[in-house]
């Protein structure tokens, strides 16, 4: 039997026995009662007593005549079961099994998720830092930064530190692995792959140039190379991992160099194709520079096989492309058409050539043209 405190199931009760003076305490239930504002609040780190104030300030028991002081023990029992819950959390598996608290399987699932949700703001400041109990003492900066309060940035790491450490050497597709073992949705699974992802192959994400870049941009590109760079593109089964670069594609990327020596019937076809479609101003910038901007392509291609320019991808796409398309005044709209035209006039060029040249650079700008459509901010 679980009693929970609640100030809903008490107000037949208040109204019945206010006039006699009657004080009534507790309510009994087979099931544990969780009450879904009271559990947000927890879950945002409000203390009990700032839980109480908000909760006041929006009338909540007002309707029913509630007194302060109950209104306080009701939240203050919440927070109480709340706390005793957590320990199940930790490990999903156990709040599935344990029998201390009687719980509907949708509230379960409400719980969980809720417990594991995580602030895009505060999963943008994990990125790219240790997990170490020195950067958890550090959260406080965080909290001033994120405006989340101290004892959720605390809830947000312990869990990401949690889940790094169950998913980070288990075979087969991390996204997957952390819903199976910790039950929340594929999209915040998602969330935590990205995490795990940047995490395990030590992408910079923390220089100052890369600061304007948020969680979101950072997720759909950690994504995008999970998808398209990694063993799991070509293979499937439970021994390749999301996590492990496909190091022979990295490694034939080197080929796409002798794309160099057809700069002039590639830019030839990108012209053909842009100049419709480009103001003049635009497309003379473009016939002036293109030589920069294929061979910076090219050159990050053909790094990728290092582990430090690997680490450096976001770095590079900003030096060598974003940055001289944000000094010559392209918008976004121009960098899309200009991806998607050099990529489809090598594509193109190569059809009767060479079809292993053509596979690899579809599968390369898969991920650059992602990577850089999120990444290129006015």
């Amino acid at each position: 039997m679980a009693h929970v405190h609640r100030v809903i199931d008490l107000s037949v009760y208040w109204s019945h026995y206010s006039n006699k003076m009657a004080d009534v305490d507790v309510f009994i239930s087979n099931y544990t009662l969780v009450d879904p504002e009271i559990y947000q609040l927890w879950i945002e780190g409000f203390s009990s007593s700032e839980a109480v104030s908000y909760l006041k300030q929006k009338g909540f028991g007002h309707s029913m005549g509630a007194p302060s002081d109950l209104i306080a023990s009701d939240v203050l029992d919440h927070y109480r079961t709340y706390s005793l819950i957590e320990l199940y959390l930790h490990a999903p598996t156990k709040l599935m099994e344990q029998s201390c608290f009687q719980l509907e399987p949708h509230m379960r699932d409400l719980i969980t998720e809720k417990y594991y949700s995580i602030d895009d703001v505060v999963a943008r400041e994990i990125l790219g830092k240790k997990l170490t109990s020195r950067y958890r003492k550090d959260l406080d900066e965080v909290a001033e930064k994120t405006c989340v309060k101290l004892k959720s940035c605390r809830r947000q790491f312990d869990n990401v530190k949690r889940i790094f450490k169950a998913v980070e050497e288990m075979p087969g597709t991390l996204t997957n692995n952390i819903k199976q073992h910790f039950f929340i949705s594929n999209d915040l699974a998602k969330k935590y792959a990205c995490i795990v992802f940047l995490a395990c192959l030590r992408f910079e994400t923390t220089k100052k140039k890369l600061q304007y870049l948020s969680f979101s941009d950072l997720l759909t590109c950690s994504h995008s190379i999970m998808i398209y760079w990694t063993y799991t593109y070509q293979h499937t089964g439970p021994e390749y991992y999301d996590t492990e670069m496909d190091k022979e594609f990295l490694l034939d990327l080197r080929e796409l160099r002798c794309l160099l020596d057809k700069e002039k019937e590639i830019k030839h076809l990108v012209c053909l194709r842009l100049k419709p479609v480009l103001l003049d101003r635009a497309f003379h910038e473009l016939d002036g520079n293109f030589r920069s901007y294929w061979r910076a392509m090219i050159t990050i291609a053909c790094n990728l096989h290092r582990n430090r320019e690997l680490r450096d991808l976001f770095v590079d796409l900003c030096d060598k492309l974003i940055d001289p398309w944000r000094q010559n005044g392209w918008n976004r709209e121009q960098v899309n058409k200009f991806l998607s035209s050099i990529t489809q006039s090598v594509l193109d060029l190569e059809i009767s050539r060479d079809q292993e040249t053509r596979c690899l650079w579809d599968r390369y700008m898969q991920v650059i043209t992602i990577c850089l459509d999120k990444m290129y901010h006015i």
